[in-house]
């Protein structure tokens, strides 16, 4: 089987070498130096070029769960199987990420970092678990796994997708007029969501503002889906006493971003759910051999809803 591989040349290496290990037969080339015809294409964020240059037979890979960046590409082909990742060892760190941020909010960290700086002794009441519920918008493989990690701390856990779901523990609602009757109850909002023209821009002034005041905010999902200049203005008017961001509309995140020197932003660098290419690479082999035999897979995009 002949790949091409287009990923940043600082990934190049250690995707080379986990698919050698688990696909030891397979032609691996790395773009721009590839045939004109290969087997299966394995992107992460392709220039549109290449889909005018390569034919590909059998199916297009998406290295990372988001494909937002894959089916933007004006080029891509649209009688191709194209599959994302699942979940690859992401859903454990992103569990990881969200419960620390939730439990950091719950026991008042940041208010108790504020005042080790003003060497203030203030101890502040427990905060009852029935009153702070936690909101997971998006209900996928990530966000089933962030509640399946919070759900034994005892918080309310509530949860918001396109279209309805049920999950054990969690209060489900779908739809817009869904997201609105979550919001009014949730102390926390995690946003687990693809980017998608419906998706972005969603979390505007308006809809932030129907968080309670003092509900904090955490996005492990796509920077584009809140709107920056609102969500200040929500965290400087006290409406909203936090908000822990992974993601950003442009990444890295310029030096002059509002977002870095912030009192009430704790920000990291897109590390919450990292893509690990030993466990990727032993799952794309198996949707690969699937595919070779004509059998379907999971994991496929729906070009027409964007994930």
């Amino acid at each position: 089987m002949d790949a091409l591989l287009c990923l940043p040349p600082s990934l190049v290496e250690r995707w080379r070498s986990a698919f050698s290990r688990v696909m030891p037969a397979l032609r691996l080339h790395v773009w721009p130096s590839v045939p004109d015809v290969v087997d299966v294409a394995l992107v992460w964020k392709p220039p549109a070029v290449l889909f005018d240059s390569v034919r590909i037979r059998l199916a297009i890979v998406n290295l990372g769960a988001g494909a937002d960046g894959l089916v933007s590409v004006p080029t891509l082909p649209r009688d191709l199987p194209i599959v994302r990742l699942e979940d690859a060892g992401m859903a454990e760190q992103m569990a990881e990420y969200v419960t620390l941020a939730v439990l950091g909010a719950y026991r008042q960290q940041r208010e108790y970092a504020l005042q080790q700086a003003e060497a203030r002794w203030t101890q502040h009441p427990r905060i009852p678990k029935p009153d702070f519920a936690v909101g997971l918008a998006g209900l996928g493989i990530l966000g089933r796994s962030v509640a399946a990690a919070l759900a034994g701390f005892g918080f309310p856990l509530l949860g918001w997708s396109r279209t309805p779901k049920e999950l054990p523990g969690v209060t489900t609602f779908a739809g817009r007029d869904g997201l609105g009757a979550m919001l009014g109850s949730v102390e926390v909002l995690v946003l687990l969501l693809p980017s998608t023209p419906r998706t972005r821009n969603l979390f505007d002034r308006a809809t932030l503002s129907q968080l309670p005041r003092g509900a904090h905010l955490v996005n492990v999902a796509r920077g584009d889906l809140v709107v920056d200049e609102d969500l200040v203005a929500l965290l400087d008017s006290g409406h909203l006493a936090s908000a822990t961001l992974d993601v950003f509309r442009a990444e890295p995140l310029p030096p002059s971003h509002p977002f870095w020197h912030h009192p009430r932003v704790t920000l990291t660098p897109h590390v919450s759910a990292i893509t690990l290419p030993e466990v990727s690479a032993a799952q794309i082999a198996d949707k690969l051999a699937a595919l070779a035999r004509g059998q379907a897979v999971t994991g496929c995009v729906d070009l027409g809803r964007g994930y």
